[in-house]
């Protein structure tokens, strides 16, 4: 994200001081469910630094777009860029920039002591994922979504879509690994550091992708104020601390 600067630091502090000054609020927070790790961690902190309450709601892009588009009340969107892409979407958004919170690659994990198949490079990559005789993921979702054209560019979407087992949470995803439902987990790297997975690494650099989380502020808040010191958190020091942490990059 670059250097922090004065101005920017000072900022941040005031409109924390703010939110401590005001009546305690309760934010509802939707998020997906590739930030759960750090952004839990980050609300524990910010609830204690404001006085605010927050409830998070978890989701995969499918279904945070149906839940800023249907009527469920929300202050603050900590979702992937492509949640935001949707123009229904954005219209629930308040005009101007939807901060980038954090990002993370995509990579390979076996059940902890399973043997490490080689994913060096696209070409090995291509051979681990055409012999695996599952993977499990989340096609449903904006990790699914870059997935599905990497798969594309190696020329083996088709094949991709009978091996891959769907998973409705990235918490599935390791599941289905651990208990040896799935021999692969492919996803965002940060949930697959697990102690029931060992991580066979970050997909070569040819083909990598990452996933973006960024925030926005509903224009129906009722607490916007509230909501622009919670967004204004995620980006601080102490959020990026714990961004770092998690396995995520900030920004």
């Amino acid at each position: 994200m670059g250097k922090w600067s004065i101005n920017f630091l000072l900022g941040s502090v005031l409109v924390l001081a703010s939110a401590s000054a005001v009546q305690a609020a309760e934010l509802q927070i939707i998020a997906g469910g590739g930030i759960a790790g750090p952004l839990n961690e980050i609300a524990a902190l910010f609830e204690r630094a404001s006085g605010h309450e927050l409830v998070i709601r978890y989701g995969t892009t499918p279904e945070l777009i149906k839940m800023a588009t249907s009527g469920v009340a929300f202050d603050v969107g900590v979702v992937p860029q492509d949640v935001w892409k949707d123009a229904a979407a954005r219209a629930q958004v308040a005009a101007g920039p939807t901060p980038d919170v954090a990002r993370v690659g995509l990579g390979v994990a076996v059940r902890t002591g399973a043997p490490k198949p080689d994913i060096g490079t696209a070409a090995a990559l291509k051979q681990t994922l055409l012999k695996a005789q599952s993977i499990a993921s989340i096609p449903a979702s904006a990790t699914g979504t870059q997935l599905a054209g990497i798969y594309e560019r190696l020329g083996i979407g088709d094949e991709m879509k009978a091996k891959t087992k769907a998973q409705p949470a990235p918490k599935q995803v390791v599941e289905a690994v651990a208990n040896g439902d799935a021999e692969l987990a492919v996803f965002v790297l940060n949930v697959l550091i697990d102690p029931r997975l060992d991580i066979v690494g970050p997909f070569p650099a040819e083909v990598q992708r990452e996933v973006v989380y960024a925030a926005g502020v509903a224009v129906s808040s009722k607490e916007p104020e509230a909501a622009k010191a919670f967004v204004a958190y995620l980006l601080s020091p102490p959020a990026i601390a714990v961004i770092k942490a998690k396995g995520m990059n900030p920004g």
